[in-house]
């Protein structure tokens, strides 16, 4: 058995797919974790075990509400940490 969080799951898609779009910022592996776990820790988790569990899980997240909850704290969370990356260049 495993935890799986599909809010983390789509934090990280949503994330990859606005990086492709920008090439004006930092994608470094630090600047990446940062900016999940920037919107992560907006995020409410959703949480599974069982393959029905994940089912449930999902549909939830694939709500248009959660979809644009998730994308605007991605969002936010790539303006802030690309404004302030927490690295020595």
């Amino acid at each position: 058995m495993e935890l799986f969080n599909h809010t983390e799951y789509f934090v990280w898609q949503t994330l990859n797919e606005l990086l492709d779009q920008r090439t004006d910022i930092c994608k470094c592996e630090k600047c990446r974790f940062d900016m999940a776990c920037m919107a992560l820790n907006q995020l409410k988790p959703n949480y599974s075990v069982s393959k029905k569990g994940s089912v449930y899980a999902k549909l939830k997240v694939l709500t248009i509400q959660s979809h644009t909850d998730v994308l605007a704290e991605v969002a936010r969370a790539v303006e802030k940490v690309s404004q302030n990356p927490y690295h020595l260049e």
